[in-house]
């Protein structure tokens, strides 16, 4: 066959197939030319894009001047108290609104104790939770009690508080009460009259609302190491919990830090249902059972009813040290949790 020849079938096998596509392109939906036009008439873009830009900076710099604001605020209304008594007012036990006499140590001290009895209490609860979750539990129950888990965290606090007023507190003073002081009582923690309401009280209650916390932090954070990392340790034979143990918790132990760190955030900032159980009263005692006071149980109870100038200037400092704290647990928890987590796959399996 001749060149001129080849090319002549050429031309009739490509002829079919050009009209196959001015066939296809001829039925296209009309609704692809507004779009065409719009497309060729808005220009490049480059002010929509520079626009949009600016307008999600502004939304993230909303933040920065929000949380200046607040604290900008604080100080300000605190001027008072930090003349009267500079940082000694942390250290003094007195407070005595009738006499303008106002330390902060009875609310330090039991916001501490109270969040050290939570994550005493939830830290365990939490890992159990998290490892049964991620390693042990049988698909058909892990998305149930995932979400149970998680239910917690959205059950409002004054709703943890009155559960606690009309359970937990009966439950303490006539059961658990009276064994940890036949049974603990030689320490001296549990000594004094035991009327339900108290330091221990609240410190349950707290556990029981920063669990969830905990336990879904934990379980993204465990997630999140490799399934290279399990393979390999039980490769080598080690047992199931072996692997958990050097496979997966070692791995996650900064994250898991992290973890506990934003637990303790909550527990330091909580303040309804601690309020309902502690007791508020201002001392500082060793027995668990004593009622106490925390830094923001002692705002809300006596904001409204803050007379002078000077005690209004002195719950604001309280309120500004409690900012403060918080934000410094938050901040330092989320860089564990970032640090562990950046760049890993998440696991689906």
């Amino acid at each position: 066959m001749s060149i001129e020849q080849e090319r002549r079938v050429v031309q009739q096998i490509s002829r079919p197939v050009s009209m196959v596509a001015e066939t296809v392109v001829s039925s296209a939906p009309t609704t692809i030319s507004p779009i065409r036009e719009y497309l060729n008439n808005r220009g490049s873009g480059r002010r929509a894009d520079s626009s949009f830009a600016a307008l999600m900076l502004v939304c993230a710099c909303s933040i920065f001047v929000i949380v200046l604001f607040i604290f900008t605020v604080l100080v300000m209304n605190s001027h008072l108290s930090l003349v009267a008594f500079g940082w000694k007012f942390f250290m003094r036990e007195a407070w005595d609104p009738n006499a303008g006499d106002f330390g902060a140590l009875p609310f330090i001290y039991g916001t501490l104790m109270t969040s050290f009895l939570a994550l005493l209490i939830a830290v365990p609860l939490a890992l159990g939770v998290a490892i049964f979750l991620t390693e042990l539990c049988p698909r058909p129950l892990r998305a149930p009690i995932s979400f149970l888990s998680e239910l917690l965290a959205a059950i409002p606090s004054v709703v943890y508080g009155l559960w606690a007023v009309f359970v937990l507190v009966p439950l303490m003073r006539s059961t658990i009460g009276p064994f940890l002081l036949k049974t603990f009582g030689w320490t001296g923690l549990f000594e004094g009259p035991n009327f339900g309401v108290g330091i221990l009280t609240a410190g349950i209650i707290l556990s029981i609302m920063v669990l969830p916390i905990i336990s879904s932090l934990t379980r993204d954070i465990m997630t999140a190491v490799p399934n290279s990392q399990r393979e390999a340790v039980l490769a080598l034979g080690a047992t199931k919990w072996e692997m958990i143990r050097i496979g997966v918790l070692r791995n996650s132990r900064i994250g898991i830090v992290g973890a506990v760190m934003l637990g303790l955030g909550r527990a330091l900032g909580e303040t309804m249902a601690v309020t309902i159980v502690i007791g508020n009263h201002p001392e500082i005692t060793k027995s668990l059972f004593a009622p106490g006071y925390t830094l923001a149980s002692v705002i809300a109870n006596e904001f409204s009813e803050a007379t002078g100038d000077l005690y209004y200037s002195a719950l604001i400092e309280i309120g500004l040290a409690l900012f403060l704290v918080t934000i410094v647990v938050n901040a330092v928890a989320r860089l564990m949790v970032w640090a562990v987590t950046r760049g890993a796959p998440s696991r689906t399996s």
